[in-house]
């Protein structure tokens, strides 16, 4: 039975109070953060620590009146922190009190597109973390994990390009509660404060709003993610292929691989086109939502001008 997960689409609903065709409406800039499960830090504080099993107990036959040495499974304990990602707003009071719809609209109008910036910049830390275009004040995200940020990782794929700042990847994903998930302590997530009426810095009266997200990421263990780096095709001809997304498919051990994959449009119109180009039929091939029964899609936080992964 499939677990059935909070997300932080659960969390904007219920901090803005809007309905889903809204929510869904804005999430759309984020859809990797959309497919996240989100729960509380292990203590429901600000780090979150969890166990990666990183070792199996020594086993094996025996003579009949022979003995064996006993082992133990070794787990290695894991912190991630959270940390603030706060997207507040104000309008001027005169001008929201002038909207045409009145103020509440002009409000709930920025609202929406601060919380839309808010959840792309969300999407943005969980693919680089603290490296541009990441921020560095944010949680470590999946390009800063000890298995996906060297070619020698035996979960990154190398795609082969060597041209500086013309770089991109691809990432498949485990998600759930031992793996890739967002974590956020006492459950939080969105917080909303009320819109309060305040003198702003020039000295005018300004409908002031709090909002934050407390917010980190569990990466889960070595074979929770797996990444195709140094994708090029500006001076490079280095595209994604079915190839390479054959090769990091099988990096994952049996029966447990990745939910999905997620790259940019750029290197998905490669995919196509490398499609298009070895159909016996000489049709266009439609644009991939899937390879190897895997789901595939896109996200506009993974950039094309990446560095050269070493």
């Amino acid at each position: 039975m499939a677990n059935d997960l909070l997300t932080v689409a659960d969390f904007v609903a219920d901090a803005l109070d809007v309905d889903d065709t809204t929510t869904s409406e804005v999430l759309n800039a984020s859809p990797l953060v959309a497919r996240l499960p989100i729960s509380d830090t292990s203590d429901g504080s600000e780090t979150h620590k969890y166990n990666t099993f990183t070792g199996s107990p020594v086993v094996g036959f025996r003579a009949a009146n022979a003995g064996r040495d006993y082992d133990h499974s070794i787990d290695t304990v894991v912190s991630a922190a959270c940390t603030i990602l706060d997207f507040s707003w104000r309008v001027d009071f005169a001008v929201a009190n002038a909207w045409r719809r009145g103020p509440e609209d002009l409000i709930a109008r920025e609202g929406v597109r601060h919380l839309n910036a808010a959840l792309f910049a969300l999407e943005q830390q969980v693919i680089y973390g603290v490296t541009s275009p990441g921020d560095s004040a944010g949680f470590v995200g999946l390009l800063g994990s000890s298995s996906l940020d060297a070619l020698a990782d035996d979960m990154v794929i190398g795609a082969g390009g060597t041209t500086a700042s013309e770089q991109s990847s691809l990432y498949a994903i485990k998600t759930g509660d031992n793996d890739v998930k967002l974590v956020t302590p006492m459950a939080q997530g969105v917080t909303l404060g009320d819109a309060i009426v305040q003198e702003s810095s020039d000295s005018y009266p300004v409908y002031y709003i709090p909002a934050s997200m407390y917010i980190g990421l569990q990466l889960g263990g070595k074979y929770s993610a797996g990444r195709i780096a140094n994708l090029s095709v500006t001076t490079d001809t280095k595209p994604l292929t079915d190839d390479l997304i054959s090769d990091v498919l099988a990096a994952f051990p049996s029966g447990g691989g990745p939910d999905f994959m997620v790259t940019n449009r750029t290197m998905l119109k490669e995919l196509q086109q490398g499609r298009t180009a070895t159909n016996p039929t000489g049709a266009p091939a439609p644009f991939p939502q899937s390879a190897f029964n895997v789901p595939l899609f896109t996200s506009d936080a993974i950039t094309i001008t990446e560095a050269v992964e070493t």
